[in-house]
Formats: structure tokens, C-alpha cells, sequence
């Protein structure tokens, strides 16, 4: 059944849905493959937030880098609104640990590095992720790349609860200062946010015990109501501990945090940090996930006004035939006797040197 387009993009096949709205496998004109969300109305239908929607999008723009998802287009006064990025073939971190249990120390602190030049990139043009999560890391054929980064903002803190124990958000990896509903965040947030999911991908476990919302908010939002780093090997209790600080003021910063990984994965692995980024790719990539392109909406290879035979491919050396390919008859010599008749007269008409 069709889907529809929106911005030009068919939507293929439905890719999972949260607090910001649905996002959709899509397929632009050309066969560029992008996630497409569409934002939750109720979320944008007041222009303002329509116009820091825009403000996002213009920022979204300046950020590059390996480690996230590459922007492609949005329309944020559209109806609906939506966003197209870069579509990243693989599991979620969440899912992947999921179905195969925690990361390894090595593997989790070098896929946590490479994740902290990810934020890195997202903070040098003045955004913060603020949704930082196993299930917005996608675990690519390079490696972790971050999705869903710079819109979180959208989402007020009453839209994480709409009703006693039902969730919309993830307030699980919510900072202490989100909790509180404070709206002047630093990037400390994101500090908080990848800590609490190196937590859970070193052990499978969150911060604290599964509980109904409300009580889960109330737990982070308490100063002496200390995170389960349970499992955690005792080489990166500390550093966790500290980016988990109740006080944003008292996390390290993100190139310390990055340094600190870096030491810890080659330190406990041996290995290079170039075998570790190969490494990290080849164990948690997984090829399953990957979505190709409709044979429909595959980009022609031929102009369809062309009507040139298309000469088949001789088979490959030695590959076997059933029989043999006929010989072809030999082209017909060319006749050139005009030519030469006519070159004899121009030089007839010439003065003799």
C-alpha cells in the first residue's frame, strides 16, 4: 500500500515513531534514501514553535561531520512539518544490545569516543543533542553515527508525560536540570546523556530500576538518589560517575571525556585506535537492517528516450556457456578510391614549386 510522498520523498515503510512524531524510510526522486520524520502537530501548531522549528533547521544545516546523520531538506511550515536526514543503514545501539548483550569495555569506549566527536560537532554550531539515547545511535558500517540531534527543544516538559505511567519521551537518560524543566541547558546535558548510555551499553541496564514514569522523575530529580552503575567495569566508574554529576557545573568536559575513552580503550584492548574503529564497525554492524532502494524507484540507468539496442555483456572469463556465441560476419572493406581521386585533382590544380 502507497504511503504517499511528502516533500517530494515516497514514503516507503514506516521506521519507528516517539515523542517528536513518525519517521519513514523515503526515497527522494533520485533514489537518495533518507529517514523522513514528521512532526507530531500538536508539538508545532503554534507559529512560534513553528518559527524556532525553522531557526533548528537553519542551525541543523552547519552541522557535519562522520559521526551524524547527514541533514538533506525540511519544511518547517509545511503540513505537516517534516525533516529529511541521511538515511544510516544498521541496529539502534538499544536494539544491538538487545539481541547480543552489553559492548565489551574496549568496544564501549571507543564507540563512546567516537560518539563525543559526534556531540562535539553538534556543539561547535550552538546546538545540544538533548535526546541522547541508545535508540538515537545507529550502529552504521562505520561505526556509531547520531540521529534526532537539535530537536528535542520542540518537546515541553509536559509533553514527556501526558497521563500518570504513560511515556512519551525518554526520561530515563533526562538530565536532573531536564527534569526540572530548565530551559537554559549547556552541553553538559549531552555529557549526562552519554554517560547514562555508555551505562547501558556496557551493561544492558539504565540508571535506575524500571519504574512508572513519574516515580523515575522524581528519583533523577533527587540529589542524594545516586545512578546504578552496577556492571560498570571499575576502569570507567569514575569517569561516568563524574558525567553523571548531579550539579552540570561539575561534568567534565567533552574533549576530557574523549581523551579518557580513548586511554581506556587502547589501554584495555592493546590495539590501535584505528583497529578499534574497524573493529567496533565489524562487530556491531548489522548488514540485515539494511533498506534498498524499491526496484520502482530505482534511478533509470539508460535515457527512456534512447532506442539504441543495449549490446549484451560478453560472459565473464571463464565462466561456461551452453553454446557457442556465432561468429560475426567480417565488416565490408572500404572504399576510399574517391578520396584519392579527389586529392589527385587538388594537387593537379596546384603550381608546380
Amino acid at each position: 500500500m502507497a504511503l504517499g510522498t511528502i516533500g517530494g520523498y515516497e514514503l516507503v515503510r514506516p521506521l519507528g515513531s516517539g515523542g517528536m512524531g513518525e519517521v519513514f524510510f523515503a526515497v527522494s526522486p533520485t533514489a537518495d534514501r533518507v529517514a523522513l520524520k514528521v512532526i507530531r502537530q500538536h508539538l508545532i501548531e503554534e507559529p512560534t514553535v513553528r518559527e524556532r522549528f525553522a531557526a533548528e533547521v537553519e542551525s541543523l544545516k552547519l552541522v557535519f561531520g562522520s559521526r551524524i546523520a547527514r541533514f538533506e531538506d525540511a519544511d518547517p511550515y509545511a503540513d505537516p512539518a517534516w525533516l529529511a536526514v541521511e538515511y544510516v543503514a544498521g541496529a539502534t545501539l538499544r536494539q544491538h544490545v538487545d539481541a547480543r548483550g552489553p559492548l565489551s569495555l574496549p568496544m564501549a569506549a571507543m564507540a563512546g569516543a567516537m560518539l563525543a566527536d559526534g556531540l562535539a560537532k553538534v556543539h561547535q554550531v550552538g546546538l545540544l543533542h538533548r535526546d541522547l539515547k541508545p535508540q538515537n545511535i545507529i550502529l552504521g558500517p562505520d561505526g556509531p553515527k547520531l540521529i534526532d540531534f537539535g530537536l528535542a527543544l520542540l518537546i515541553d516538559r509536559s509533553d514527556y508525560l501526558t497521563a500518570p505511567g504513560e511515556l512519551v519521551g525518554t526520561p530515563a537518560y533526562m538530565s536532573p536540570e531536564q527534569v526540572r524543566g530548565e530551559r537554559e541547558l549547556t552541553a553538559a546535558v549531552d555529557i549526562y546523556g552519554l554517560a547514562a548510555t555508555l551505562v547501558f551499553a556496557l551493561t544492558g541496564h539504565g540508571l535506575y530500576p524500571p519504574t512508572n514514569s513519574w516515580h523515575l522523575l522524581l528519583r533523577i530529580s533527587e540529589p542524594g538518589d545516586l545512578p546504578d552503575l552496577s556492571g560498570v567495569p571499575a576502569e570507567l566508574v569514575q569517569l561516568l560517575g563524574a558525567m553523571l554529576a548531579f550539579d552540570p557545573t561539575a561534568r567534565p568536559r567533552l574533549d576530557a571525556v574523549r581523551t579518557r575513552l580513548l586511554a581506556v580503550a587502547t589501554a584495555s584492548s592493546g590495539r590501535s585506535v584505528p583497529d578499534l574503529r574497524r573493529e567496533v564497525a565489524a562487530l556491531t554492524y548489522d548488514a540485515d537492517a539494511e533498506l534498498p532502494v524499491p526496484a520502482h524507484l530505482e534511478d533509470p540507468r539508460r535515457d527512456p528516450e534512447d532506442t539504441t539496442p543495449v549490446a549484451e555483456e560478453p560472459p565473464a572469463s571463464g565462466a561456461a556457456t551452453t553454446e557457442a556465441a556465432p561468429e560475426r560476419p567480417a565488416p565490408p572493406p572500404v572504399d576510399v578510391r574517391w578520396l584519392v581521386d579527389k586529392m589527385r585533382r587538388q594537387y593537379a590544380r596546384r603550381s608546380t614549386l
